[in-house]
């Protein structure tokens, strides 16, 4: 979304519990959602697009050691 539709919705998966990513300003090319989501506290971790991938990786490897 280009306004607070997905941010809300992003903030709903967070209160049910779920990691949530945002993507950064400096990387965004339309900061619309991703802000949305960051003035809601929506976003678990705010990072650039590029990391984006290999964070969740990270992530999905240290839950399953």
């Amino acid at each position: 979304g280009m306004g607070d539709d997905g941010a809300k919705g992003l903030l709903e998966m967070k209160e049910a519990g779920a990691y949530t990513i945002a993507q950064d300003e400096k990387s965004c090319v339309v900061y619309g959602m991703p802000r949305e989501a960051v003035k809601l506290d929506a976003a678990s971790t705010i990072l650039p697009l590029q990391d984006i991938a290999n964070h969740i990786i990270q992530r999905v490897k240290s839950r399953l050691s």
